[in-house]
Order: C-alpha cells, then sequence, then structure tokens
C-alpha cells in the first residue's frame, strides 16, 4: 500500500507546515510519494532532501528581506516574490538545498499548478531542481494571482495551485496513493467565504475558464475540506491541523509570528507521533 504526503499551501501560514514537517523528519517518517500546493510545495522540497530546519532557517532570515517578498519587488518586476533571489541565490548560495539527495530519494514528488487557459489543475512530477524546468514548476505552484506573473512551460501558462485543487487529497488517491497523511492551515471551523471578483475580472479577462475557476474557489474548497473531514472519521487519512486560527496571515514575515506558527505545529504533531506511526503500520 503506498503512502502519501499531502500538504496544502496558505503563505506564510504554513510555517506550521515546516514544523511538522521537522518531527515527522526528526522521527524517520517516510512516504512513497509527496504532493504540495503553493507554499506546500516549497517545503515539501526540503522534505525529500532529508533537511529539518531548513525552511524556518531562512524564512526567519530572509522573508523580511525586500529581495525575497516586497511592494518593491512588484513595482519594479512586476512580481511580489523576487525570483532570481528566492529561487536561484538563497537556494544555491545562502541556504543551500541538497539536491543530490533531492534525486536520490525514491519519494515521487509532485507539485500543483493551476492552468490559467483551461481552468483547470496540473500535476508535475519533480525530481531534480537544478533543472530549471522543475524548479519553474514549484516557482508556478506559489505565483499568487495578481502580484505575480503567469509562468509559461512548454505551451503551459500556470499560477498557484490554490485556486484550483487546495488539497489534492483525492488526486493522489486516484494516482495509487492509498495511506495518505495530509497537512493543512486552516483549523476546522475556517469556511472559506466568497470573494470580490472584480480585479479578477480585469486581470484575468484574457482567461475566462481561470476566472470562473476563481469564482468558484471557495465551493471548491469548502467541498474539499469537507472531504478531509468525512475520509478522517472513515479512518482512511491522518489529517493534522491548527486546532484554532493562527495568529499570522499568508503574507505576514515576522520572524517572531513565523517562530510561533512554527512551534505550534511542531507541538502537534510531537503529541501525535504516536498515533502516525500506529496509523502508517495499520
Amino acid at each position: 500500500m503506498k503512502t502519501g504526503l499531502v500538504l496544502e499551501g496558505g503563505g506564510m501560514r504554513a510555517a506550521y507546515t515546516m514544523g511538522v514537517l521537522d518531527v515527522m523528519m526528526e522521527n524517520n517518517i517516510t512516504y512513497d510519494g509527496i504532493i504540495g500546493v503553493s507554499a506546500g510545495a516549497i517545503h515539501g522540497i526540503s522534505y525529500k532532501s532529508h533537511q529539518p530546519g531548513r525552511n524556518i532557517r531562512y524564512y526567519k532570515e530572509y522573508a523580511h528581506d525586500k529581495r525575497f517578498m516586497s511592494f518593491r519587488n512588484l513595482i519594479f518586476t512586476g512580481e511580489m516574490v523576487g525570483r532570481e533571489f528566492c529561487y536561484n541565490e538563497l537556494p544555491w548560495k545562502l541556504d543551500p538545498f541538497d539536491n543530490d539527495t533531492f534525486k536520490a530519494d525514491p519519494t515521487e514528488f509532485y507539485a500543483v499548478c493551476a492552468n490559467v487557459e483551461t481552468g483547470g489543475t496540473e500535476y508535475f512530477k519533480v525530481n531534480d531542481l537544478r533543472n530549471e524546468k522543475h524548479m519553474d514548476y514549484i516557482r508556478a505552484s506559489a505565483s499568487l494571482p495578481f502580484v505575480s506573473k503567469v509562468v509559461e512551460i512548454d505551451g503551459y501558462k500556470l499560477l498557484d495551485g490554490g485556486m484550483t485543487d487546495s488539497i489534492p487529497l483525492k488526486k493522489f488517491q486516484e494516482m495509487g496513493f492509498e495511506k495518505n497523511v495530509v497537512v493543512a492551515t486552516q483549523p476546522d471551523d475556517y469556511v472559506k467565504k466568497p470573494e470580490n471578483t472584480a480585479l479578477a475580472g480585469v486581470f484575468y479577462r484574457k482567461y475566462p475558464n481561470f476566472l470562473n475557476a476563481i469564482k468558484d474557489r471557495p465551493n471548491m474548497y469548502n467541498s474539499e475540506k469537507a472531504y478531509l473531514i468525512e475520509q478522517e472519521k472513515a479512518g482512511n487519512i491522518f489529517f493534522i491541523r491548527p486546532e484554532q486560527k493562527l495568529n499570522i496571515s499568508r503574507t505576514d514575515t515576522a520572524p517572531d509570528h513565523l517562530e510561533e506558527a512554527y512551534q505550534i505545529g511542531r507541538k502537534d504533531m510531537e503529541k501525535r507521533m504516536g498515533e502516525l506511526a500506529e496509523y502508517l503500520k495499520q
């Protein structure tokens, strides 16, 4: 039976995910596959490269750096997140990513991206981040609408995977991963509400299918969350998420807020390690 790890995004809220993942790594928990959305994809790659502590370390060190994410970047480059800094200088020079271990590890890794032309979802297998295309899959998965340019790869036009498949448990089950651990960044009582989509109509008027996906996103998200809870009750998944809303927004770069969310993730996972181990060996 193939085991899978499913990682929701959530921007800086995913500091919670960093804590959960570090405790799993420290306890030598392995999976046959990992699928990550947006920030979930960014943090998930350090799991496959066996680098506990790396995510929270470089986020606390660089997330408030204007080269990392800032309105200055948006004004001068059209993207809030600095492409050169985040996807080149940081992983290869400032806080090196262990690509050799990433490649050698047998775990399958998938990045989830929204296709802005079809309004559907693409799931790209990633196995070498020195391959520019594979790094771009990760970058596309985390490219937030409105503050990111559309990422074009092999004829695909891509943006943040959370817009079309926020928590891709069903997809992983369809791919043959029958025993799954899901890490989410919102508590059970969170309900995504309809948003004003007038701005989206201006930005994405050339992409009506993607615009429809943006409008339907609350329904998609709430339906996926309900499915997770249903699957948990049936004993089909191990589902870990915060018990209450985290004191951090998706764009919050304050080191103390990142550390707080990270520690909550660690404590939640530490409390449930026995339960997780039992679930995985059943």
